[in-house]
C-alpha cells in the first residue's frame, strides 16, 4: 500500500514501525474471509483492510482520532485471523496495538466508556480486587434479567452474566511465590505464570499444569513479582500500564535466571503466552530494557509446547472420552499452535474432533464481550452450535478467556487440556466433568 508520511512523522519510531507494516499491505482482501466482524457485518471498515485503511489515514495526517475510526477500531477482536490468512506477511496485532494507543492519547471517550474500561484496567489485573468484584456481582447478578442487552446498560449486563454465579474460587496455595519440585529426576526448571483472571476464576488450571510439569521433570517456580502479563490492559491501548506490568514480569524471572537458571517461562493461557511472546517488540524502542524483555520473550512457552518437549507422562486411566477441541485465538493465530494440543490429547487417551469454522474467534477476546457484548454475543451462539453439532462429549480449550466466554451458554462442560492431560495421567477429576457425571462412565484406571 502507497503511503505519504511526512518525514516529522517518521521520527516517532513507533509510527515509522506502523507504516512500514502498512506497506506490506497489498489490498488483496484475502482477510476478509477470516474476519470475524465482517463475516458478522459486511462491512469493509470492519474488516483487517478497512481498518488498515483507516489507521494509516488516522497515522500519515498526524491527527486525533476521529470517532468513526475508533469505532470500527473498537469493534476488531485482535483474534488475529487474518494474520495467518494473509499472503503478505501483514503484521497486524503490531499496527493495531499502535492503533489503540494512539486513541488512547488523542481520542476523548465519552465519559460511560471512560470510567468502564478504568474499571476494567484497575481490577481485572490485579486478583484481590478481581475477586472483590466478584463477589459484588454474585449479589447482583439476579437483576441481569431486567438490564437492556445494548448501551451502557448492556455492558454491565454483559459482566453480570459473565460472572461466576458462586462468585470467586478460594484462592489457591500455587499464588504465592514458591518452588515445586520436580518428581523424580530434574530435567528442566521453569517459571511459572500464574496470572491475574485464572487464579480468580479457576484456580485448578494452574494447579493441573503444575501437577502435570512435576511429573515431566519440571522444577516449577512461582517467582516473586510476577504478575499479570499486561495484555488486558496493552489491548486497551494503556501503554503505560502495559509496560509497568510487564516490566515486573521480566524482572522477576530475570532474577530467577540468573539464581538458578530458567529453561522455560511457562505459560496456560494462551492470551497471556501472545503477549509474552511478544515482550521483544514492545520494548524494542527501550535501550535499557530491549535485551532483557527479548530474552524472556525467547524463554516464552506454551505449558503444550513445554510437555511435547519434555515428554507427557504416561496415561494411568483408560479414558473413552470425545473431545471437541476449540483453538483458541491467541493459540492457533497468534502463536501458531495448532496440531500440538490435539496430538497431546490423542496421546493420552482422548478422542478429538474438530468443529466447523475453527478458526473463527468464539467473542471471547480479554475484554470483549465485555466492551462489544451484542457482537461477542453472535460470535458465542455460532461458536457454541458448530461445538454441539462435533457429536463431542467435552469442549476442551488452551485459554481462561475461552472458557469464561463458552461455559455460560454450553450445554457440554469446558474445560482447559491440561485438566483433561492431567487427568488421563493420575490426576484428579476436572471439577466441570464431576457436575456433569462424565468421569465416572469415562475413565477407568490402569491396573
Amino acid at each position: 500500500m502507497q503511503t505519504n508520511f511526512r518525514p516529522e512523522l517518521l521520527a516517532d519510531p513507533e509510527i515509522r514501525d506502523s507504516e512500514r507494516i502498512v506497506r506490506t499491505c497489498v489490498h488483496c482482501g484475502f482477510c476478509t474471509a477470516t474476519c470475524p466482524t465482517y463475516v458478522l457485518l459486511g462491512d469493509e471498515l470492519d474488516s483487517p483492510r478497512g481498518r488498515i485503511y483507516l489507521i494509516k489515514k488516522m497515522l500519515e495526517e498526524g491527527r486525533p482520532a476521529d470517532e468513526r475510526t475508533v469505532r470500527h477500531i473498537d469493534r476488531c477482536l485482535s483474534c488475529l485471523s487474518c494474520m495467518t490468512t494473509c499472503p503478505s506477511g501483514v503484521h497486524y496485532m503490531h499496527l493495531i496495538d499502535h492503533a489503540r494507543a494512539w486513541i488512547e492519547k488523542t481520542y476523548k471517550r465519552p465519559l460511560a466508556d471512560r470510567l468502564l474500561r478504568a474499571v476494567l484496567a484497575g481490577v481485572l489485573p490485579h486478583p484481590t480486587r478481581f475477586r472483590w468484584a466478584l463477589l459484588a456481582a454474585a449479589l447482583a447478578r439476579p437483576l441481569r434479567s431486567v438490564l437492556p442487552r445494548s448501551g451502557t446498560l448492556g455492558r454491565l449486563r454483559a459482566m453480570l452474566e459473565l460472572a461466576p454465579p458462586a462468585g470467586p474460587a478460594a484462592p489457591s496455595p500455587l499464588e504465592r511465590p514458591q518452588v515445586f519440585p520436580a518428581e523424580g529426576t530434574r530435567r528442566a526448571r521453569v517459571a511459572y505464570l500464574v496470572g491475574c483472571a485464572q487464579p480468580v476464576l479457576a484456580p485448578e488450571i494452574g494447579e493441573a499444569t503444575i501437577r502435570l510439569l512435576r511429573r515431566a521433570g519440571a522444577e516449577v517456580v512461582v517467582a516473586r513479582g510476577a504478575g499479570c502479563c499486561g495484555a488486558l490492559v496493552h489491548h486497551m491501548g494503556k501503554e503505560h500500564k502495559a509496560l509497568r506490568q510487564a516490566g515486573a514480569n521480566i524482572e522477576a524471572w530475570l532474577r530467577e535466571a540468573e539464581h538458578g537458571g530458567l529453561d522455560a517461562v511457562v505459560v496456560d493461557a494462551s492470551g497471556c503466552g501472545t503477549t509474552l511472546k511478544d515482550y521483544g517488540w514492545m520494548f524494542r524502542h527501550d535501550p535499557q530494557r530491549a535485551e532483557k524483555a527479548a530474552r524472556i520473550a525467547g524463554l516464552a512457552r506454551d505449558v503444550s509446547e513445554v510437555l511435547e518437549q519434555l515428554g507427557l507422562p504416561p496415561a494411568v486411566r483408560d479414558v473413552d472420552l470425545t473431545v471437541v477441541y476449540h483453538a483458541a485465538c491467541s493459540m492457533q493465530h497468534g502463536q501458531k499452535i495448532t496440531d500440538l494440543p490435539k496430538r497431546l490429547l490423542t496421546r493420552a487417551g482422548f478422542t478429538v474432533k474438530e468443529p466447523r469454522e475453527a478458526h473463527l474467534c468464539c467473542g471471547s477476546a480479554g475484554t470483549y464481550n465485555i466492551l462489544q457484548p451484542a457482537l461477542a454475543a453472535r460470535l458465542k451462539e455460532r461458536k457454541l452450535r458448530h461445538l454441539a453439532r462435533s457429536g463431542a462429549a467435552v469442549i476442551a480449550t488452551g485459554n481462561i478467556g475461552c472458557i469464561a466466554q463458552l461455559r455460560g451458554g454450553s450445554e457440554l462442560p469446558v474445560v482447559h487440556t491440561v485438566q483433561l492431560l492431567d487427568w488421563a495421567t493420575g490426576g484428579p477429576v476436572p471439577p466441570a466433568l464431576v457436575k456433569t457425571g462424565i468421569a465416572s462412565a469415562a475413565a477407568a484406571v490402569r491396573h
